[in-house]
């Protein structure tokens, strides 16, 4: 018996995701952050930001740099079209 969960598949295609994903919006610290639809080098699938923000801190702004990377489970696997 193996100890390992079984994959998650994707259940859209590569045509399907490209047609079909929108940009999200993340909040951090109250500020939106537009995470856009993304192909990775790698060849998944997903959504990703990269931005600054200001956030407070004791009362002073304090600049932060923002990275979110959403990767879809399985996408990597799908055959290229």
């Amino acid at each position: 018996m193996s100890a390992t969960a079984p994959r998650t598949t994707c259940p859209v295609t590569r045509s399907e995701f490209r047609g079909n994903a929108k940009p999200l919006t993340a909040s951090i610290a109250g500020q939106p952050v537009v995470v856009d639809v993304k192909e990775f080098s790698t060849g998944s699938m997903g959504w990703y930001a990269g931005s600054k923000i200001t956030v407070d801190v004791a009362g002073k702004p304090v600049k932060v740099q923002v990275g979110i990377t959403l990767t879809v489970i399985g996408s990597k696997e799908l055959p290229q079209e």
